[in-house]
């Protein structure tokens, strides 16, 4: 089965009920679930959507987030030589609204072949991985 990166955007949509994209995370979460399908994010996604929902949302949301989303998700540790890459990948692109982890994300995506990701993130789009939900590059 075709696995399918998370990202933090899904994430933080997921655990926000006043998220705009909150209940269409909902729809994707529960549908991937019940399909089975592989999840995977880095520490990185880990490591950022744990600091937003603590600092915009709370320590409940925090304890819900690592007591019942990240147990549902395999998580790839970014190495050095992954870390490296990124950074001159973010320096090369030399866009303010990229983010290092978005660059480390595409590098783990590609490294592990993985081509779906659950984003509210046009970088994915612009990257050429395929969204849930459905993004076009006009769709910022």
């Amino acid at each position: 089965m075709m696995r399918v990166f998370v990202d933090t955007s899904a994430l933080f949509a997921l655990l926000s009920s006043n998220d705009i994209n909150h209940e269409s995370a909902w729809g994707i979460w529960e549908g991937l679930l019940r399909d089975e399908t592989p999840l995977v994010c880095s520490n990185y996604i880990v490591v950022e959507a744990a600091a937003l929902v603590q600092r915009r949302i709370g320590m409940e949301a925090l304890r819900a987030f690592r007591e019942c989303v990240c147990p549902m998700m395999d998580v790839e540790w970014v190495d050095r030589a992954t870390h490296d890459s990124a950074e001159t990948a973010l320096l090369t692109a030399n866009r303010r609204s990229l983010s290092l982890v978005d660059c480390t994300s595409f590098i783990v995506m590609r490294r592990l072949g993985i081509a779906r990701a659950f984003a509210f993130d046009v970088h994915f789009a612009e990257q050429d991985f395929v969204c849930l939900p459905e993004m076009r590059l006009h769709d910022r």
